[in-house]
């Protein structure tokens, strides 16, 4: 099964690290090298600058939107404000400028394809939804991005990560953890998921919220005093 993690100019080295990690300790410890993970651009295989410090990982093979499996799109790093007239390359500028590259039509392919999971953490899902691909989806991203998600069409869900089939997406940068933990969980079970968190000292944080089951009733609003 492949693991496509997409690289581009400005990311942020912790979405990419986290859930990178998460999948190479199951699938080397756990699964008997079941995963195939990749860095990826959609430029093809290059140095790609992160938004830290110009810190460099290298994307090795291009991005193939009909390669069955998982591809994670990683946030940026980066001031969060600043002017953009100015020449701040801010988050908000990253994530924008990313959403105008090749990057998007074939993750759209990717979202198109039965046999592709769709994935994103922290801004990476903002990305997504400036690029068109979020209208109409339950979607979360940091909780800074929360307001310009709604802005795009998306429903944003106050979540530490959302399922919404064949779109899966975590919140803040951390959450990158949490994120591909559930979905090892979802492609090989519990016992697998539970294994790596054990190897790694880590508990995942909060409920996975799906558009499932019972709808929890209304909570009155407090009365104005």
């Amino acid at each position: 099964m492949s693991v496509q993690i997409v690289l581009f100019d400005g990311f942020d080295p912790l979405d990419v690290i986290a859930p990178f990690e998460v999948f190479v300790a199951g699938s080397e410890y756990f699964l008997d090298n079941a995963l195939d993970i990749t860095l990826v651009s959609a430029e093809g295989a290059r140095d790609v600058v992160s938004g830290s410090q110009g810190l460099r990982l290298r994307a090795t093979a291009a991005l193939d939107p009909h390669r069955p499996g998982i591809v994670l799109v990683p946030g940026a790093s980066g001031p969060v404000d600043g002017d953009p007239d100015e020449g701040a390359e801010t988050i908000p500028v990253l994530l924008a400028r990313f959403a105008a590259t090749g990057a998007i039509p074939l993750i759209a392919n990717a979202m198109r394809d039965p046999d592709v999971l769709v994935t994103a953490v922290c801004g990476g899902s903002l990305a997504l939804a400036m690029g068109g691909l979020c209208e109409g989806r339950n979607v979360v991203t940091h909780t800074l991005g929360m307001p310009l998600l709604e802005a795009t069409g998306a429903t944003a869900v106050n979540a530490r990560v959302v399922d919404d089939g064949d779109l899966v997406t975590a919140g803040g940068v951390t959450s990158g953890l949490d994120l591909a933990l559930y979905l090892l969980e979802r492609h090989f079970g519990p016992r697998i998921a539970h294994a790596v968190e054990e190897l790694f000292e880590y508990e995942r944080r909060g409920t996975v919220w799906r558009a499932a089951g019972k709808a929890p009733a209304t909570v009155p609003e407090a009365p104005t005093p």
